[in-house]
């Protein structure tokens, strides 16, 4: 009869715990990272009572989890992959509404200028309105670049939180690891509300930095990146936002040793909130910042070339009419040699968007263009004359180089920051040209010389005094006045475009249209010249005089303006094949598709992180449907336990008043 009371209880308790497993199911439905938990019973072994086995009731083997370890790992990657691509999508987003604003963007403003420019060169006393919208357009360079700032800024401040978040998942991860052990190491048993509390925490650091486990007895190792251990056992690894050596603004990723705080590559940091900060970083807001500036700087250089290149009404030749930032060179705060690197932009025809790193290795200087990771330089040295590299010339200063120094060279991040407007006298925009040509009234042939043009070589000495150029129809050249040859050469350009070079004391044979230039002689092959062009058309008679000299009446003269204004649809970026519209069409398409293609995957991951979180849950999560029916079944359990028990009871109080009587 004991024997019929140990089963009964065995089961009474059995069903307890069964019930206390499903009411503890129950109110953790709604507990993030919570599985599902099962109660394994087994019969305890009967006993031989000579007519056979005689069972002796139930235990509770375990209470277990119900855990897919391949679900868990699969869907700490997709989320890994969601967070880069959804923090990426999010701050590209920002840029993409920033530069397709209709209103607000730089399109608007650099149309206004150019026709404000186009309107100066039909009516003289526009001029105003001409520098308004050059300041306004100056205006929207800056207010942009301190948009883009500022987003910096706060990226920089987000890779900090995150850093901190990364370091307090991982720590609590370290102290379950500890408390795990010293449960397992009582009972044996799996303590599951802790395991599913250090899963959740695993998942959650997915979310903000690629995360591999390692499993040691009931401990994880936790390792980050591309193999980073952050977490061993209850040994945690800190993670530490630290100044870049090369831009003190920039924050970067360091992890804290014995011996201080040892930098991340970025590259080591993939995956999660974190790489998607760091791609957006040094892709998206870095290449957006620099092809405005490339813009911002080539609009600068091409309009201040050209302006100097006319005459303002006090007579004065042009100046720069906008300010031009300089490329921005930062030494590494490691460098262990004293030299200073320069940097000056030399063809912004050829200027790409992207920042350079220089690097000394002891035998050579290997400049690294940073956009696509091009070595487009090695050199054993850099000469006096400096290195040029797409269009940038680089120097080294002052001082001396030693192996493993490195110089970042920016050369256009500052350009838009620093557009502004530098002309604040109207009288000094320079609309006219500094030459101007004549013919005698003497002249007795049909000929007509055009406006001269000059160009970057020009110089005022070159038509002061001015130049006559004579007919001799008996050779059919033109010549001096002294019939003794020009005392200077001259290029002949053809209406085919073909072009001879006549020396110095040499008659120059006429033909009709072709472009005449003197001035200085070009070094280098091929021999050239530059300086002043013009024009003779018709049919010159014998004598007939051509003069080319210094322009002294600019009033109504618009001949530099128009210049000015076709600089609009010049093809002067992107190695002269594409205009200023067009640089800025192919940096607001860049941004428009990045972030589109960003939006896209950022929306499939979120969708498969879903469809892995419903396969979690129809597979460990619980089901209130399932529980309720397990409640009534261990219920019933009870209750038939404690009628056995009852019936021994009744059975027991039997036998006593039996001997009793």
């Amino acid at each position: 009869m004991a024997n019929i009371l140990s089963t009964a209880n065995s089961a009474l308790t059995a069903a307890q715990q069964g019930l206390a497993t499903t009411a503890h199911n129950i109110s953790n439905a709604r507990t993030p990272g919570y599985h599902r938990q099962v109660v394994l019973q087994a019969a305890v072994g009967g006993q031989d009572e000579g007519g056979g086995f005689i069972g002796k009731g139930t235990e509770v083997v375990s209470v277990q989890r119900v855990y897919n370890e391949y679900l868990a790992s699969q869907l700490r990657t997709v989320q890994t992959s969601q967070g880069q691509l959804e923090a990426h999508y999010t701050q590209a987003n920002r840029i993409n509404n920033m530069l397709a604003d209709p209103n607000s963007g730089l399109s608007p403003v650099l149309q206004d200028f150019f026709q404000s420019v186009q309107n100066l060169a039909a009516n003289p006393d526009a001029r105003g309105s001409m520098l308004a919208a050059a300041q306004s357009m100056a205006a929207r360079f800056q207010s942009m670049d301190g948009q883009l700032r500022e987003l910096r800024v706060a990226v920089n401040s987000e890779i900090s939180t995150t850093i901190t978040a990364i370091n307090s998942y991982a720590q609590q991860i370290a102290d379950l690891n500890n408390a795990i052990s010293k449960a397992q190491s009582g009972s044996g048993q799996m303590p599951n509300d802790l395991l599913d509390q250090r899963d959740h925490l695993v998942g959650e650091l997915s979310k903000l930095t690629k995360v591999t486990v390692s499993k040691d007895g009931g401990n994880y190792g936790i390792f980050i990146g591309n193999g980073q251990p952050m977490v061993v056992g209850s040994t945690v690894s800190k993670l530490a936002a630290s100044a870049s050596p090369t831009d003190l603004s920039e924050v970067t990723v360091g992890i804290e040793t014995a011996k201080g705080t040892v930098r991340l590559s970025e590259s080591s940091l993939q995956g999660g909130k974190l790489g998607g900060l760091f791609e957006f970083r040094a892709n998206t807001l870095t290449d957006a910042q620099n092809q405005l500036g490339r813009i911002a700087i080539g609009l600068a250089t091409t309009f201040n070339d050209q302006h100097k290149l006319g005459v303002d009404r006090n007579g004065a030749m042009g100046g720069n009419f906008f300010n031009m930032a300089p490329p921005l060179v930062s030494r590494s705060s490691l460098n262990i040699g004293n030299a200073t690197m320069g940097a000056t932009i030399t063809d912004v025809s050829a200027l790409k968007a992207s920042d350079y790193k220089v690097s000394y290795d002891g035998a050579n200087f290997n400049i690294v263009r940073m956009s696509d990771n091009v070595q487009v330089s090695s050199s054993a040295s850099i000469p006096p004359g400096g290195i040029t590299v797409d269009g940038i010339n680089f120097t080294i200063d002052a001082g001396t180089v030693a192996a493993g120094d490195q110089f970042v060279v920016k050369p256009t991040i500052n350009a838009a920051a620093g557009f502004k407007v530098l002309v604040t006298d109207l009288n000094t925009i320079a609309t006219g040209a500094p030459v101007s040509t004549s013919t005698p009234t003497s002249n007795s042939g049909s000929a007509t010389i055009g406006a001269g043009a000059v160009d970057k070589n020009f110089t005022t000495a070159m038509v002061s005094p001015a130049k006559t150029f004579v007919y001799d129809a008996a050779s059919g050249t033109l010549n001096a006045p002294s019939a003794t040859g020009f005392p200077f050469d001259v290029k002949v350009t053809d209406i085919n475009g073909a072009s001879t070079i006549y020396p110095a004391g040499t008659p120059v044979p006429y033909s009709a249209g072709a472009t005449i230039t003197f001035g200085v002689n070009l070094p280098g092959p091929p021999a050239d010249i530059g300086g002043v062009s013009f024009k003779i058309s018709g049919a010159p008679a014998n004598g007939d005089q051509f003069v080319i000299g210094k322009n002294t009446s600019t009033s109504g003269d618009n001949r530099n303006m128009v210049l000015l204004g076709n600089l609009q649809t010049a093809n002067t970026l992107v190695g002269g094949t594409t205009s200023y519209q067009g640089a800025l069409s192919q940096l607001v398409s860049m941004v428009g598709n990045k972030t589109h293609e960003l939006q896209v995957g950022s929306e499939a991951q979120t969708n498969l992180v879903t469809q892995l979180e419903q396969a979690q849950d129809a597979d460990s999560g619980v089901n209130l449907d399932e529980e309720g029916a397990n409640l009534l079944r261990y219920q019933q359990a009870y209750v038939a336990a404690g009628k056995v028990m009852q019936a021994v009871k009744e059975m027991f109080d039997m036998l006593v008043s039996l001997g009793r009587a």
